[in-house]
């Protein structure tokens, strides 16, 4: 069954160049050059499995695409940007990206990215580890994930997630109190070797402390451990030289 992809940017040549490079994989492209055509594109192509999406365009950019994109879809996007600033990046992520690659962009990187997202949703953001066990529901402190669902609560509360955000939250709470390296989380939620991805993971995980923590600043519940990395535990079971 072909897989689908669709390219939002509004330089031709890179369309182009893109069409040539995922064409050359197996893939079925279908292009956009602003916001506006991408859902319009979205609406006709049901079959569409991940998207390329632009950051700067006209008529609609793609932080806008991406917002309404997640009203209605759960499907992988990839944000291509010029821009190298970590706080463009970081909207990007926090509205919805599941990953990003910044532009002049090296085809091997990107492909590698893209086969990493389409495993992820394939497998609805499941483990890679086929010994992994499947509840479910999982919880821990005031954090419960119903996985059928993919929802995610604290203390009752409904937790708004990226897919992304998401799938750290799930692997760690799947691992409590193991400590993970950012290129190991990459590895373990990715699929894929970072090849210079890990900021990512800092980016998500400075996200799910935003959006757990009652003070981001002195987190509880996901910690760093210096020179180590992450890990996640129960506000009551923490201990040891972490923040």
């Amino acid at each position: 069954m072909s897989i689908h992809i669709l390219i939002c940017d509004d330089e031709p040549d890179i369309v182009k160049a893109l069409e040539i490079y995922l064409r050359a994989e197996g893939y079925v492209t279908h292009a956009a050059f602003d916001g506006v055509q991408a859902l319009e594109m979205l609406e006709q192509q049901e079959e569409i499995q991940l998207i390329l999406l632009d950051r700067m365009m006209p008529r609609m950019d793609g932080i806008e695409a991406m917002m309404r994109i997640r009203d209605k879809y759960n499907i992988p996007i990839i944000l291509l940007t010029a821009k190298s600033e970590e706080a463009d990046l970081v909207l990007g992520l926090n509205l919805g990206a599941d990953d990003y690659v910044t532009k002049p962009f090296r085809p091997v990187e990107l492909m590698a990215r893209i086969r990493s997202q389409l495993r992820r949703y394939t497998h609805l953001g499941g483990s890679h580890d086929s010994s992994e066990e499947r509840e479910d529901v999982l919880e821990l402190g005031g954090i419960r994930i119903d996985h059928r669902a993919r929802k995610v609560t604290q203390y009752g509360e409904p937790i708004a997630l990226t897919p992304k955000e998401y799938d750290i939250l799930l692997f760690l709470v799947r691992h409590p109190g193991e400590v993970f390296s950012p290129k190991e989380l990459y590895l373990r939620v990715w699929g894929d070797p970072p090849l210079g991805g890990e900021g990512t993971v800092a980016v998500h995980i400075r996200h799910l402390r935003e959006k757990l923590e009652i003070d981001p600043a002195a987190p509880r519940t996901i910690k760093v451990v210096w020179g180590q990395g992450y890990k996640i535990e129960s506000e009551e079971s923490g201990a040891g030289r972490s923040e």
